[in-house]
This record gives structure tokens, C-alpha cells and sequence, in this order.
């Protein structure tokens, strides 16, 4: 493609800080032309600014002529590669400016608190589509060129540069309008406008909902969600214009999962969110990137319950966010959720759990620490007084501090400014009728106890539930020393006590043998809810890793779930369980914890069996498919034999899979079959038209067991037949297979690294890559070889990265040194004496 752009920027107002400083209201006038060529582009742009110091009256004029490329690295003014619906590659010119990379773009102040509004017009070929942030005014042809049209966009509300987006390429679209007004259209590959519809829909419940959720109104006349073929991350929240990963945005009725579907209406609710939490109001600097990314991972779950009830989203939200956060920040090389961001590369380490998940987890336990009323009101206030403006954490927390009455600031900063979490520790005593609960709190750490002198603490708001009424807190106190002593009245000896229902508050809990052995019977009868069930189980599995109980007497806790009728408890379960059989890939008894899964997973999956019944809805359909991927990847005989026989009848046309079957009939077809097999997959995966099912096929690719054909999967990682985003996850899917896999992939990596490094220029993705192909392993030497390889290979975006794996290497190996022997014995203890 080539590309020439116009850009002037003019200053119109000039004030002095109190710290000297001059500060630029700038406006910004983009002109792009773009023609379908080759990938490189030349830029012409000329700049009108006020930028002398000290500031001279009047303006001054600076003229810049530069030429840049129009790169394939999914980063600032890129090409994204599609065919069209004959088959013909052809190219999109599409942007992805977060967090520093508008600079590639056009020159500018590149950061978030250096706003100017932005004026933009797009000079294409005439049978493109050209979409910016902003509603088109003006659309004429262009005088020097027949072929090509001049499109011009309204100006922009002042907003920062990480947030402006242009687009030029072939798309159709749905269309509908909010109950605000608001025009919303969702832009598709040609051909496939009706898998927008789903995203159309969600979009449209979504922006009232926000509206009266937060009572400020979105602020432009329309928002375009586009589906993008070459896109790093999942999605992007540009201001009216939010591109996404086809997979993030495209539903297609027939041959799309229930678990895509969830996923779409996730992401779609996470970017419209940013509308007015990132957009409207932006953080000040990096370092309050958890404002924006924390909050909206927060919030989109609340939307999401709002539109689909059915899903159960926020139960989803304990293991998919708060668990995966706890996991992260019990390592020594975390971070806390605010940090010093100096470098762009330190910017990129921090899109990860801990702003995410963490900033999600520690928002919801504020939301309920303050109550829905206080905080809403806190939040609009927020919005409305740094609306167009650029605020940090603290200014959030005076806003809600004021709405509740509560000391918000001195509480939440020992949750943002310091890493790590507590673990209350629980115990108890009858007197009467009332009970007695001693709470003490302490750092805690995958590695065990935290044993330096001088140990952190917080102020923990602590909720207390009994068996009386397990849904609802009995009683609430703020833990803002290191123990506390509470009295509950009227409390019979017979009657279990629960800390933490709903398992909001973000800490471990370790109860007293006696607190813990009264709960477990409403982990069997299900009287304690879901959310509950799966926080006692993830709570012991955390505290078995870090040798604070026994892995055996969480297997024992494990078994007491086997009547367990919820998706969400099942997969943690199923998550765990293979976080321990990845582990014990290193043992010679890996058969027996295979054992151990068949006979657990297997009551459920008869119960549910294969095809849907009537009646049943999203969750069945979720717990369906994990169920059957469990016990086929265990090698579950009957499980294996259906999915083989589902997978000819599939491959022959004669009965089509549905869509939620295909995962786990791909995964135990393949873990458990030859190449014939994988050259089975490979033709479908070249057959599939949509971006779904090529990704279904590329995640369960390294199931594939023999040591040629693991090769030749990790070969079509970086072949043309997968998008350059979608490496990773092949990758990944290999070291996770297998204890093969991982050495495989952990080589592959090594042989292919400037490669991989050059496509992903130091973004996440590398991260991603690193961690998936390296956390899995489980003695010294691996991690001694890890840190030495990324000492001689810099990846400076992946710096914390390669720390947490090494560190979580050396995690794995002591817990395997530590409880093999002890596992081992209750494996083969529970099979019993052999039959005759």
C-alpha cells in the first residue's frame, strides 16, 4: 500500500502550571491518502503548533516531511491481510495506536495526558470502505486521482493519541440504533454480515445500560465496532470506532460455540465500557493503566449479567479473573497494581493479570465494600468532574471517598501501591450461644509462609456468613490490623461459619481443622453455594502448592465433588487438576492421575451424555463440552470411541458437529491419534471460512502425542496458513500436550526466537509466548536454562515475564520434590486390591 498523509497541528491555548510548565490545547488536522500497492508508504505531514519555551505570542509553524512503512506488526499504521470472498489476498490499512505507538503513525505528543481534538480526512479508493473515530461530513471525489475519494470525518471531542483509529479496507455491516440514539454498526469481512448481528445486539443493550449505570450520556452520535484479520490484541476501544480480533466480535448461528458467544458479549461490553472510563476520562500516565484496563474487566461482567442472566457471569468471574489474579500475585516477582512506568516497553509488561484481574478483583470487593448506591454516585461524580480530562487512582478514590462517607483512599492503597494479598487465617470457639472467630492476617506467598521481619498488611473489609443463610453476610468488619476478634450471637454449635461468601474479598482463607471439616458437608449436599464451593477448593489447591497443607487432602476434598451440577466449580476443577497432571508428566505414575480424573469426571459426564436435551441452556452446553474434553484427553475409553466415531460421521459430511462438541471431539481425536489424524485436522483447518473454527483447530493442535508430528505442528505455527496473532496459541497448545510437547516447544522457541521476537517487536504477545511455552516445567536446571537463554536474548517487554517463569519453575519443582511420594501412595491406595 502506499500512503500519504497530511497532519497540521495548531495550538490554540497556552497556560502556565503552578510548576512552570506550559500546557498545549492542541488541534490536530489529519489528511491520509491511501492507495492499494505494496507495503510501503510514504507520509508528508505538516505541523502547526505552539511548542517554544517560554512560549513566544501568537503561533509558531514547524514543517516536518518523513516517510514510514506500513508495517506488518500489528502495530501503529499496519497492513492486516484477508482474503476476499473469491479467494484473492488482498490488504486493509488499519491502526493500533496503544499504548505508544500513534508515533508510527504521525508525529505527536504521544501521551495519555497531551490531548488535542483531531480533524481527519482519508483519501482512498473509491470501493473501500474508510472509518475513523468520528461520523463522516464530507464525502467527494478526489480532484487528482479519478479512483480515488476524499472522506471526511467531524472533529473529534479532545481525546489523547493512543485513542485515535482510522480504517480503509472492504467491509460490510449491521446496523441499529441504541434507545439513546446512538447510531451502532458492526463492520464485517464481505460476505458476513449476519455474524454481526450478535455483536450488534450486545452493543445495543450496552450503551443504555452504561448510560443510566453511570447517568452521563455516551458522547458521540455514533460507534463502529469492526472486526479486524490481523490484530494483536483482543480488542481496542478507540473512541468510536472499536476494532477487535474477528474472534472477539463475530458469531456466526450455526457453527458458533456457546463459549465464543460468552466471549463476544465479554469483549464487546469491555470496550464500550471504555467509552466513558479510558475515553471520557483518562488516566494521567501509564502507571494508572489499571483505571482504564481494571475497571472495565470489572464492569463488563455487570453488563454482561445485565444482558444475559442465564450465564451465571459473575460465579464465571471468580474463576476466569479473581483466581487467575491470585495465582500471579502470590509470586515474589509480581508488581503492585499502580507502577513506575518509564520506558514504552515497561508499559507493555503492565497489560497483564495484575491490571486486569487484580484491578477487576480489588474494584468488585470495593463495590461491595461501599454498596451499589454510593458507589454509582461516586462514579458519576468521577466522570463529570474530569470529563475530557485525565485523572489518576487517587482521584477516584476522593470521588468515592466522598460519595460514601468511607475512608476509600487509606483503604484501597494498601491493595494498589503494595504487591500481594493476605491470608486470613480462621479459627473458632463456642461460648454459649454465640461463636467466637479469631482472624489473623499475613503476606502470602507461593512459596510458603512469609517469613522476612517485617510483613506487609491491609485493610481487609471481611464478610462473615453461617449455615442459617449462606447467601448473605451476617455480619461486616473492616481487618485493619493484623488479628481481630469477633462474637457472632446466636450461633448454634451445629451451625457452620463461612468467611468471605461470594468470595469477593481478594485474599486466601486458611481455617482451623475443625472450621474446615464443618464445611465440607455443604460442599456435598451443595448448601453452600457455587461461588463458595469453588473458592474452598481453589483456596486448599493454592495452599497444597505452596506447602502450607497436603496435595492428598485436597484430592480427598476433590472426590467430595462428585455430585457437582455447576459449569463454573467444574472448571476450576478441570483447571486445577491439569495445573496437577502437568506436574506429575514427570513422574512415572502420570496413568494414575489420569485414573483419578476418569473417576471423577465420569458420573457427570454420563449424566449429561452427549447430545443436548430439551430445557437446557449456555451452561449445560459449556459443562457439556468441558466434561467430554476431560475424559477424552484422559483417555476415558467409551468417551474416546464416541469422539471417533462423531469425528468420521464430521469428516465425511454425513452428521456436522455442533459447535459446542467440536473442541472436545478435536482434542481426543487427536491426543489419542496418528497422523493420519492430524492431516485430517490440517484439511479442515484449511477448509474452515471462519476464523472460529481455524482457531478451535489451532488451540488442540498439540494434543498430537508423537515426537515427528509434534514437529510438524510446531512447523505450521509459523507457516501462512495461521494469522502471525494465532502462533502463540499453537505454540502454547503444544507445551501444554504433553511433557513432549513442552521440550519440544521450549526448543522450537529457542531455534525460531529472532523470528518470533522480530514479528512481535517486544509486545505482549511475546509475553504470552514465553509464558506458555516455559511455565510448565518442573525442576532447577530448566529454570537455570530459561534465565540464561533471555540473559544472551533480550526481550525487554517480557523482563517480568521470564522472572515469574522461572520462578514458578522452581515453585513447581519443590512441590514435586515435596509431595510425590505422598500423592503417589493415594493413588494407588484408592484403586484398592486388584480384582481377579
Amino acid at each position: 500500500m502506499l500512503c500519504k498523509a497530511v497532519v497540521s497541528f495548531v495550538a490554540a491555548e497556552q497556560k502556565q502550571t503552578a510548576a512552570n510548565c506550559v500546557c498545549l490545547c492542541v488541534f490536530v488536522h489529519l489528511l491520509v491518502c491511501v492507495c492499494v500497492c505494496d507495503i510501503v508508504c510514504a507520509h508528508t505531514f505538516y505541523f502547526t503548533l505552539v511548542c517554544v519555551y517560554p512560549p513566544p505570542p501568537g503561533s509558531a509553524i514547524l514543517k516536518i516531511d518523513f516517510v514510514g512503512e506500513l508495517n506488518d506488526k500489528m502495530k501503529g499504521f499496519y497492513r492486516s491481510k484477508y482474503a476476499s470472498p473469491s479467494g484473492e489476498v488482498r490488504y486493509a490499512a488499519v491502526t493500533q495506536f496503544e499504548a505508544t505507538d500513534a508515533r508510527r503513525a504521525f508525529p505527536c505528543w504521544d501521551e495519555p495526558a497531551i490531548k488535542a481534538t483531531f480533524d481527519i480526512t482519508l483519501i482512498v479508493p473509491k470501493e473501500r470502505v474508510a472509518l475513523s473515530n468520528m461520523n463522516v461530513i464530507d464525502r467527494k471525489p478526489y480532484p487528482e486521482d479519478a479512483g480515488l475519494v476524499e472522506v471526511k470525518f467531524a472533529t473529534t471531542p479532545i481525546m489523547s493519541t493512543y485513542l485515535v483509529a482510522f480504517v480503509i479496507g472492504e467491509y460490510d455491516f449491521v446496523e441499529g440504533q441504541s434507545s439513546d440514539g446512538v447510531l451502532v454498526r458492526v463492520y464485517t469481512p464481505l460476505g458476513k454480515a449476519e455474524q454481526g448481528k450478535f455483536a450488534l445486539e450486545v452493543a445495543i443493550k450496552t450503551l443504555p445500560f452504561y448510560k443510566d449505570y453511570f447517568n452521563v450520556p455516551y458522547p458521540l452520535p455514533k460507534i463502529d465496532l469492526i472486526a479486524i484479520a490481523d490484530f494483536a490484541a483482543g480488542a481496542m476501544e478507540n473512541w468510536g470506532l472499536v476494532t477487535y480480533r474477528e474472534t472477539a466480535l463475530l458469531i456466526d448461528p450455526k457453527n458458533s460455540c456457546s463459549s465464543s458467544r460468552q466471549w463476544v458479549a465479554l469483549v464487546v461490553g469491555h470496550e464500550l465500557a471504555h467509552q466513558w472510563f479510558g475515553n471520557l476520562v483518562t488516566m494521567e500516565w501509564w502507571t494508572h493503566l489499571w483505571l482504564n484496563e481494571g475497571f472495565a474487566s470489572w464492569i463488563e461482567y455487570l453488563c454482561v449479567d445485565h444482558c444475559f442472566p442465564e450465564y451465571d457471569i459473575w460465579t464465571q468471574f471468580v474463576s476466569a479473573d479473581y483466581t487467575r489474579a491470585l495465582e500471579l500475585d502470590a509470586l515474589d516477582n509480581s508488581h503492585p497494581i499502580e507502577v513506575n512506568v518509564g520506558h514504552p516497553s515497561e508499559v507493555d509488561e503492565i497489560f497483564d493479570a495484575i491490571s486486569y484481574s487484580k484491578g477487576a478483583s480489588v474494584i468488585r470487593m470495593l463495590h461491595d465494600y461501599i454498596g451499589d448506591q454510593d458507589f454509582r454516585k461516586g462514579m458519576n461524580a468521577y466522570l463529570l468532574k474530569f470529563q475530557h480530562k485525565n485523572a489518576s487512582t487517587e482521584d477516584l478514590w476522593d470521588c468515592l471517598g466522598q460519595a460514601s462517607g468511607k475512608p476509600i483512599a487509606e483503604v484501597m492503597s494498601s491493595w494498589t501501591q503494595q504487591m500481594g494479598f493476605p491470608i486470613i487465617v480462621v479459627d473458632q470457639e463456642q461460648q454459649g450461644d454465640d461463636r467466637i472467630i479469631k482472624l489473623s492476617q499475613k503476606k502470602f506467598c507461593a512459596s510458603g509462609p512469609h517469613t522476612a521481619e517485617e510483613c506487609p498488611s491491609w485493610m481487609v473489609p471481611v464478610s462473615i456468613c453461617t449455615s442459617d443463610d449462606p447467601s448473605h453476610a451476617c455480619h461486616k468488619v473492616l481487618l485493619d490490623g493484623t488479628d481481630a476478634t469477633i462474637t457472632l450471637n446466636n450461633v448454634r454449635p451445629d451451625q457452620w461459619v463461612k468467611i468471605n461468601p461470594g468470595t469477593v474479598g481478594f485474599y486466601r482463607l486458611q481455617y482451623s481443622t475443625s472450621m474446615l471439616e464443618s464445611l465440607l458437608p455443604g460442599v456435598r449436599d451443595l448448601s453452600l453455594p457455587p461461588v463458595d464451593r469453588l473458592g474452598l477448593q481453589n483456596d486448599l489447591f493454592s495452599l497444597s502448592r505452596a506447602g502450607m497443607i497436603s496435595t492428598v487432602d485436597v484430592l480427598r476434598l476433590m472426590e467430595a465433588f462428585i455430585n457437582e451440577p455447576n459449569y463454573t466449580v467444574w472448571s476450576d476443577l478441570s483447571c486445577n487438576l491439569g495445573v496437577l497432571s502437568s506436574l506429575l508428566s514427570n513422574t512415572d505414575f502420570h496413568e494414575e492421575i489420569q485414573e483419578f480424573i476418569r473417576d471423577l469426571f465420569t458420573p457427570v459426564g454420563l449424566s449429561l451424555g452427549w447430545d443436548s436435551k430439551p430445557g437446557e441452556g449456555h451452561l449445560e452446553a459449556l459443562l457439556r463440552g468441558l466434561v467430554l474434553g476431560k475424559l477424552g484427553k484422559a483417555g476415558h475409553k467409551a468417551t474416546l470411541e464416541e469422539a471417533r466415531l462423531r469425528f468420521k460421521e464430521h469428516v465425511e459430511g454425513r452428521q456436522v458437529l455442533s459447535a459446542d462438541l467440536r473442541s472436545p471431539v478435536y482434542l481426543t481425536v487427536l491426543k489419542h491419534g496418528d497422523s493420519a489424524t492430524l492431516d485430517t485436522m490440517l484439511k479442515l483447518h484449511k477448509q474452515a471460512d471462519m476464523q472460529e473454527e481455524k482457531n478451535r483447530i489451532e488451540r488442540v493442535l498439540g494434543a498430537i502425542s508423537a515426537p515427528d508430528l509434534i514437529q510438524k505442528v510446531l512447523i505450521f505455527a509459523l507457516s501462512d496458513d495461521v494469522r502471525p496473532q494465532d502462533t502463540v496459541s499453537v505454540i502454547g497448545g503444544v507445551a501444554e500436550g504433553s511433557k513432549q510437547g513442552r521440550k519440544a516447544a521450549w526448543k522450537f522457541v529457542k531455534d525460531n526466537w529472532e523470528e518470533l521476537h522480530n514479528r512481535y517487536q517486544g509486545g505482549f504477545l511475546i509475553s504470552r509466548l514465553i509464558k506458555l511455552s516455559v511455565d510448565g516445567f518442573a525442576n532447577e536446571k530448566m529454570a537455570a536454562e530459561v534465565k540464561s537463554f533471555f540473559e544472551s536474548h533480550q526481550a525487554p517487554a517480557a523482563e517480568r515475564t521470564v522472572q515469574q517463569c522461572c520462578e514458578n519453575i522452581l515453585l513447581n519443582a519443590a512441590w514435586l520434590k515435596r509431595d510425590t511420594d505422598d500423592i503417589h501412595q493415594y493413588l494407588l491406595q484408592r484403586k484398592g486390591p486388584p480384582t481377579v
